[in-house]
């Protein structure tokens, strides 16, 4: 029997390591759709940023209830799963306990475990709460419906049952161990610190070592089985951002917020109509003539950059960036939260037809389809939503890209900038006033 469960335990390992492979080639494929960018410029201060930022939460705290909350949840649910080493081992090996020759040290590790699995089933009580009965205006706007809010709910379901596993896999543990049934029990005495489970006892007080056996078994099944879904469910959740808040603050943009990138194409324009000695009638290189036009900012994902498709798929849909949007605020459509789920959707769907060996479909687009014109120029390009955002995600450069395609390559921006452009044009300045007479204000005083 014992080695029947055994083989199970491997083929279940080896099934969703697989499948999870799968997956990240996948998540790897779709992010380098995305057109290329150098972000591998001041390596220390970006190993800075994503230690201060992804590992220590600085700006989780800004809101302090949601922020030491996500930090116990975090904390505790990496550090408990530190086990899953040991769990591992004794699956394939059918051993018990197998790190528990460092004595008091295991001692204290798994009594530590127990405290933090009950600190986060607190954390998610309150989470939830504050997601449901509380309803959080943020986690109830238009885009939060449907899957994304089921998704976020599901989750915390899945962290009570798997900390809930736990807790009675141990307490289960903690009784055969104290009856001496074999296996379990140990010459050295009790194995294992148990400060939390030890108050579940009463529930299985007087039932014999077989019917024991059964609670230990099905949860230590059912908490690795558990894991190793919710580890290949990552990929279809937003809480992907476990696994890359850490990639994505360290590529994040350093730059002060405020600074927009320019087009080198447009740059390189520039600086030939600024050059004396260039000739505008020169023939070009060999070849360039056949060459596409470059497509001045973004229309779809594909126009985008990796780090902002990456910025996507790491998206937490906290809507902190939404909750602090001036433009949000004052009843306009925009939500830069949406914009992510938005161009995340839009890679997933480009993603599905790769997956099928398909030409990705012309005819759909990130704009329009999925993202308004009237969204995008309600933005103020404050970035109030890039300083907003706990893992360094910027929704404004994606904006600002969809912004210039409708301007550079649609001349299709509101009436209001067109006129203004068309001053500048003309007068050197976006009000409607000739240059000659830009003085006369100081005439009448």
């Amino acid at each position: 029997m014992q080695i029947i469960s055994q083989i199970a335990f491997l083929a279940a390992f080896i099934v969703a390591i697989s499948f999870f492979i799968r997956n990240v080639r996948r998540l790897y494929r779709n992010i380098k759709l995305g057109k290329a960018i150098d972000r591998t410029d001041r390596p220390k201060e970006r190993l800075s940023n994503m230690i201060r930022v992804a590992l220590g939460q600085s700006k989780m705290v800004k809101r302090p209830v949601a922020g030491i909350l996500h930090i116990l949840v975090y904390v505790g649910f990496i550090i408990i799963n530190i086990e899953m080493l040991e769990i591992v081992i004794d699956g394939i090996f059918g051993t018990h306990r197998v790190f528990s020759f460092l004595g008091g040290t295991y001692n204290f590790l798994i009594g530590a475990f127990e405290i933090l699995a009950l600190l986060v089933i607190v954390s998610i009580i309150t989470f939830w709460i504050r997601r449901n009965v509380v309803k959080i205006k943020r986690f109830w706007s238009s885009e939060m419906k449907g899957w994304p809010k089921n998704d976020a709910n599901y989750i915390l379901y899945f962290e009570v049952a798997l900390m809930t596993c736990f807790l009675l896999m141990n307490a289960a543990d903690y009784q055969l161990q104290l009856n001496g049934a074999e296996h379990y029990a140990s010459q050295e005495g009790i194995i294992g610190g148990f400060p939390v489970s030890q108050f579940l006892l009463p529930l299985i007080d007087g039932l014999g070592n077989s019917a024991l056996i059964v609670i230990e078994r099905t949860t230590w099944w059912l908490h690795i089985i558990g894991i190793l879904i919710f580890l290949n469910y990552l990929y279809y959740s937003k809480h992907l951002h476990i696994l890359l808040a850490f990639p994505n603050t360290y590529y994040a943009k350093l730059t002060p917020k405020g600074e927009l990138t320019n087009l080198e194409a447009v740059t390189n324009e520039v600086k030939l109509m600024m050059d004396p000695n260039a000739d505008p009638f020169a023939s070009p290189e060999a070849g360039a003539a056949d060459e596409e036009p470059e497509k001045f900012g973004a229309s779809d994902v594909t126009d985008l950059n990796w780090v902002q498709l990456l910025n996507a798929y790491t998206c937490t849909e906290c809507g902190r960036c939404t909750s602090e949007c001036p433009a949000n605020q004052t009843g306009k459509k925009l939500s830069p939260r949406k914009i992510m789920m938005d161009t995340r959707d839009r890679l997933e769907e480009v993603g599905e037809q790769l997956n099928k060996k398909q030409p990705i479909a012309e005819g759909k687009q990130l704009l329009d389809d999925y993202i308004t014109r009237e969204e995008l120029w309600a933005c103020t390009t404050c970035s109030a939503c890039v300083e907003a955002c706990p893992i360094g995600i910027d929704p404004l450069s994606i904006i600002i890209e969809m912004r210039r395609y409708l301007v550079m390559e649609e001349s299709a921006a509101p009436n209001e900038l067109n006129v203004s452009m068309s001053n500048i044009e003309n007068n050197g300045a976006p009000w409607p006033y000739n240059q000659m007479d830009r003085l006369n204000w100081a005439k009448e005083n």
